[in-house]
């Protein structure tokens, strides 16, 4: 039987893009983009949090995932097919035989369903490479090995326009399908102003993927539940906590250590194809160092290791930014009759001051895993042991 609060959580979670949306569709959007950081947390938590592994180059998998689902739902393959034809005429002529005529003037519109398992693949098998040439390294190297990989990516989707086009450079691929679901395009169909009717009941386009996001997190919490109390969970955290230690009982330290990159890649490349399928463009400024930084600061800031914790760290850190955005003018407005300070500017200030105040009263993040195992030790519990 399900607790009280676990239904009243459902209830709240299931009702929220309704009340939300009598402020306003971007309340909803907001709660959308928090839901796929919510992806991208799980799949980082299990990097940082089980694996005890920092990587600061996580948002390349993102970017894997997102650009995977730009080339192949939207007319840049066919943009790919025409700049190989101008460099390479015979290689050119060559695929657009293979490929088809429709394709290469439209391009490949493949079914994000299709695209979903394909991004994680392909994810995965960077997360596994950017993994191998880490395994003897730890702490401060480790993070530079990584920060550098998300770089590299991010460089590769900025300049990948030439001499064949795959990524369209700084300008960033647009027009990228929408999320279908039997036949109902979630972005609502022409001229119906982005309301998507299902079995008669009309929404807002925001509100349609919603929920599907949220059945996607769902999904994602249960993953990553099973995941930690299995046995390779379990294996995760025993390095994490003492590598050596682990290798001395038996645990094969390098194999788990490129499965938990490989894994953690998967959770970012089906949250990018999703971010891609849901914005209808992506370009390189999506992808930065910054946006890597702010995902690993809702994994440590809700508590590393614990499941739980990581949704609540990525629904404040992703909701806190724009909800200070709305208020702090209005709040100047009423206090001084004139702005002082630009909105963006004391935006970025107070969120910053929050985060440095969070983690000096809560060093071990908002929600910690009640049980030590299930988390890094802090400082105190150090000095006791």
């Amino acid at each position: 039987m399900m607790k009280p609060r676990t239904v009243l959580l459902a209830l709240l979670v299931l009702t929220f893009p309704f009340i939300a949306m009598q402020f306003g569709n971007s309340w909803v959007r907001i709660m959308d983009v928090a839901l796929l950081y919510i992806m991208l947390a799980l799949g980082l938590n299990i990097v940082v949090g089980f694996a005890g592994l920092l990587d600061l180059g996580y948002i390349a998998f993102f970017a894997i995932g997102a650009y995977l689902a730009g080339l192949l739902a939207s007319p840049q393959f066919a943009v790919l097919l025409e700049s190989v034809l101008l460099e390479y005429p015979e290689v050119g002529q060559q695929l657009i035989n293979f490929f088809g005529v429709d394709i290469a003037a439209h391009g490949i519109h493949l079914s994000v369903w299709l695209i979903i398992p394909l991004a994680a693949l392909v994810a995965g098998l960077f997360g596994a490479l950017l993994g191998a040439p880490t395994l003897k390294l730890r702490g401060d190297y480790l993070a530079i090995v990584t920060l550098g990989f998300g770089e590299i990516i991010r460089i590769f989707m900025n300049n990948l326009n030439a001499p064949v086009n795959f990524t369209n450079g700084p300008q960033g691929i647009n027009l990228i399908d929408p999320v279908h679901i039997a036949g109902i395009s979630l972005a609502g169909e022409p001229g119906s102003g982005g309301m998507v009717s299902i079995a008669g009941l009309a929404m807002p386009s925001v509100n349609a993927y919603y929920f599907l996001f949220v059945l996607l997190c769902v999904l994602t919490v249960f993953m990553s539940h099973r995941l930690q109390h299995s046995r390779l969970g379990r294996a995760w955290i025993a390095i994490r906590e003492d590598e050596i230690a682990a290798k001395a009982m038996g645990i094969n330290v390098r194999n788990l250590k490129l499965l938990a990159f490989a894994m953690g890649a998967t959770f970012g490349g089906v949250a990018g194809a999703m971010f891609a399928s849901f914005q209808g463009f992506i370009s390189p400024e999506s992808f930065s160092l910054t946006e890597s930084i702010a995902v690993l600061a809702m994994v440590v800031l809700g508590g590393i290791g614990h499941i739980t914790g990581v949704v609540l760290g990525a629904i404040l850190l992703a909701a806190l930014p724009e909800l200070l955005r709305h208020t702090v003018g209005p709040l100047q407005m009423a206090l001084f009759g004139e702005i002082w300070i630009e909105a963006e500017i004391l935006r970025q200030l107070l969120y910053g001051l929050a985060l440095v105040v969070i983690m000096l009263i809560r060093p071990a993040g908002l929600w910690p895993a009640p049980l030590k195992e299930y988390r890094p030790l802090t400082d105190d519990e150090m000095v006791r042991k």
